[in-house]
């Protein structure tokens, strides 16, 4: 597993190594042991999955305090824009993102740590999604930005006349309007 840093500290690629031959391919898609070690320690105790067509926006979405949770994310069918916001307050990088293109042919997975939105678009026909998350879903503790919020600067690929958002995604707030959920003093993990 190749682990790539970016612009964010903390936000990083996966990239596994995958062995191909004229039957298909084989991957280490996970391994607590390496992740521990070289991203983050914390332990996934949920996956989840969602299917999505062209033009679909999920995001920009965030659990609270005390249900925050990392992610780690990957594509099994189709191409997505993935993308995690800096919502920490005080942090070096508060409002900026980093987008990375996940497809089910670079097997790319991204990490983002709790304090960050996250979000995707689908570019391909179809989406199947996959996450990891370090804690459970708490419906009382969702939180989330305008997914167009101008001053994020987000190109997500697609033509505003094809973008589909749920009616709750279209009326978040920007992040200058959002409360202060995440400062970048107070511990996380």
């Amino acid at each position: 597993m190749n682990i790539i840093e970016t612009a964010i500290p903390g936000v990083v690629i996966l990239e596994p190594r995958v062995f191909g031959d004229s039957r298909g391919y084989f991957m280490e898609s996970f391994s607590r042991k390496i992740f521990i070690e070289q991203v983050c320690k914390t332990e996934f105790i949920q996956d989840n999955e969602s299917k999505s067509t062209y033009g679909v926006v999920r995001g920009l979405h965030y659990q609270k305090t005390p249900y925050a949770q990392s992610k780690l994310v990957r594509v099994v069918k189709g191409r997505v824009l993935d993308v995690a916001v800096d919502i920490r307050r005080g942090s070096s990088t508060f409002g900026k993102h980093v987008a990375v293109e996940l497809t089910e042919d670079n097997h790319l997975q991204l990490f983002i740590p709790r304090g960050f939105a996250h979000g995707f678009a689908v570019l391909s026909d179809e989406a199947i999604f996959q996450y990891k998350c370090d804690n459970y879903y708490a419906p009382e503790s969702e939180g989330g930005i305008a997914w167009n919020d101008p001053a994020l600067g987000i190109n997500w690929g697609l033509p505003d006349e094809h973008v589909l958002v749920s009616d709750k995604d279209r009326d978040r707030l920007s992040l200058a309007k959002s409360p202060a959920d995440f400062n970048i003093n107070n511990s996380l993990y």
